[in-house]
């Protein structure tokens, strides 16, 4: 009977990648694209494209992307099925992962920028009208942010038909977030914490602390960090 090893250690990929720059032609067809056609032409043109594995896909993926977005990096990587709204609004670093399944909703008067070498796992949900990813950033499967709620105010109407209100959401570079967490509005993530799996962040994590649960708790500062004016967080 053949027994599986418990645990090991093997080298980072994603992270660990040389920067390539995309060809010079997907570049000069992105900006003939971008010329020729409005935003809503080239979002019809990209869905003929969501679907497939084919490198041909991820190719016309990637350039329409670079047609629509504010900004847009070398060596970005687009899984099948993943969706955006208002890319327009979008400045995307280089070699980001988006994984399959995912969907990013701006807002026409939002911003949402993704930084360098972030990875993003399948099945994640991102209200990212207001939204900062800074570099090296992990995000677990099927994790989700959340950017507004409505106000409920007055109270006689349905709260589907009161005020949204928006609050930024940021998260700094080198973070972790666990797969399936749920990072809730006016939160900052702070540089190189971690978020366990299933959390739902309420408030503000600062930098290098470990949170789990629902709502997420402090747990513990990653090891190797000796904090100073943070301490108040683990009482």
């Amino acid at each position: 009977m053949i027994e599986l090893v418990k645990s090991r250690i093997v080298q980072a990929v994603h992270g660990s990648q040389d920067l390539k720059l995309d060809p010079e032609f997907e570049l000069e067809m992105a900006a003939s694209f971008r010329h020729q056609y409005s935003h809503q032409d080239l979002m019809e043109l990209y869905t003929r494209f969501t679907l497939g594995e084919s490198d041909f896909n991820f190719l016309m993926r990637r350039i329409i992307c670079r047609a629509i977005a504010c900004k847009f990096g070398h060596g970005v990587h687009i899984g099948s099925s993943v969706g955006f709204k208002h890319l327009e609004t979008f400045e995307i670093g280089n070699q980001v992962f988006i994984g399959s399944q995912t969907y990013l909703q701006g807002r026409f008067d939002g911003k949402c920028i993704i930084g360098n070498y972030v990875w993003i796992g399948p099945q994640s949900y991102f209200d990212a009208r207001n939204l900062i990813i800074e570099d090296y950033v992990g995000w677990g499967p099927g994790a989700k942010v959340l950017g507004s709620t409505h106000t409920g105010l007055p109270i006689d109407l349905p709260i589907i038909k009161t005020d949204l209100e928006i609050k930024s959401v940021k998260v700094e570079t080198g973070a972790d977030i666990g797969m399936n967490a749920v990072i809730l509005p006016g939160v900052t993530i702070g540089k190189g914490s971690i978020v366990g799996a299933g959390a739902v962040v309420t408030k503000d994590v600062p930098p290098f602390a470990i949170v789990a649960g629902v709502p997420a708790q402090f747990l513990r500062w990653r090891e190797g960090y000796e904090p100073s004016e943070n301490i108040e967080y683990a009482k």
